[in-house]
């Protein structure tokens, strides 16, 4: 009888092979291309996650932001 904690692991247990498959795929890592590990998800290690973390707080990471000013413009002369 399946121990109601662990019923997880029997529903994503393969019948044939007894193998646990993972619940996100391994993919890697996108600052070195190693395999991702599970503890730095999804870098592979600490150093690519704070190398990564200094890029998005020195500002070489930047999300694009359109101005509103802007877009009232392009929006006025499309009216017109």
């Amino acid at each position: 009888m399946p121990v109601p904690d662990r019923e997880w692991e029997l529903e994503m247990t393969d019948t044939n092979t007894g193998n646990v498959t993972p619940l996100r795929p391994k993919r890697p890592c996108p600052e070195c291309g190693k395999p991702s590990a599970r503890e730095h998800y999804p870098f592979c290690s600490k150093r690519c996650k704070d190398v990564d973390l200094n890029r998005w707080l020195s500002g070489r990471y930047v999300i694009p932001v359109r101005d509103e000013e802007d877009e009232d413009e392009a929006n006025g002369s499309q009216q017109e």
